[in-house]
C-alpha cells in the first residue's frame, strides 16, 4: 500500500506496523547504470590469487562503481568464469561499512553501514548484516531510516528489505523512521512513487475459514 499524505490516524498506524514487525521491504530505485560500470578499488595493500581468481584488499579500502561508495576495512573480490563477482567486505572492530548510492531520476541518495557487506554484481544486490542500517536522503536531509540485522539492497527488483531475526539465535526488532512527503517537492516525471510497505511473506496473516 502506497505512503501517500495521509490522516495522522493512519499515519500512526503506519509507524506502529514498521515497529512491529520483524520485517518490511522497501522499493529503492538504485541508479540502473551502476551496474554495467567498471569497479575501481583504492586500498594499502593486495593479494591476488590467480588460480582461485581471488583478490585481496586491506587497508582503508574505497570501492567505486559509478555513484556506488564502498568504504571497509578489508574486501575479497571473488570472480568466476562467467564474469561474475562477488565482493565482501569487513569492517575494522567497533566500526561498520559503509555504502552509498544515488537513487534513479530523484536528488536522493541509499546510504548504510553494517559489519559485514556482500555487494554481488551479477544478481545486483546489496547485503548488509549485523548492526545493520539503511538511510533514505532527500537532498542532505534523511528522510527515512532503517535498522535491523540484515538488510538486502536488490538493485534488480527495486526492493530494500530488513530482517531483524539473526540466524543463529534471537535477534533485534527491525525499527523504522518514515518521514511522509507532505512538504516534499512533486517528483519528476516517470520517478519513482512514494515508497510501499509490506512485511514479508512469513509474517503475513492467517486467512480464516
Amino acid at each position: 500500500m502506497p505512503l501517500k499524505n495521509s490522516s495522522p490516524i493512519r499515519w500512526t498506524l503506519w509507524c506502529w506496523m514498521a515497529l512491529c514487525l520483524s520485517a518490511l521491504a522497501l522499493p529503492s530505485h538504485a541508479e540502473k547504470a551502476d551496474r554495467d560500470q567498471p569497479m575501481q578499488i583504492e586500498a594499502d595493500s593486495m593479494r591476488h590469487d590467480e588460480a582461485r581468481q581471488l583478490t585481496q584488499f586491506i587497508g582503508k579500502v574505497q570501492a567505486t562503481k559509478g555513484t556506488l561508495v564502498l568504504r571497509a576495512a578489508r574486501m575479497e573480490v571473488q570472480q568466476d568464469a562467467k564474469g561474475r563477482q562477488v565482493a565482501r567486505l569487513w569492517a575494522a572492530p567497533s566500526e561498520r561499512v559503509f555504502f552509498r548510492q544515488k537513487r534513479e531520476g530523484v536528488n536522493e541518495f541509499t546510504e548504510g553501514e553494517a559489519e559485514q557487506v556482500t555487494y554481488d554484481n551479477q544478481a545486483d544486490t546489496i547485503t548488509l548484516s549485523q548492526r545493520a542500517e539503511v538511510r533514505i536522503l532527500r537532498g542532505n536531509q534523511v528522510a527515512d531510516q532503517l535498522n535491523g540485522h540484515s538488510i538486502v539492497f536488490n538493485n534488480t527488483s527495486e526492493v530494500l528489505t530488513v530482517d531483524g531475526q539473526a540466524a543463529s539465535g534471537p535477534g533485534q526488532r527491525v525499527r523504522a523512521i518514515l518521514t511522509p512527503r507532505n512538504n516534499a517537492a512533486p517528483p519528476p516525471p516517470n520517478s519513482p512513487t512514494s515508497p510501499s510497505l509490506r512485511s514479508s511473506p512469513g509474517m503475513a496473516p492467517a486467512q480464516k475459514p
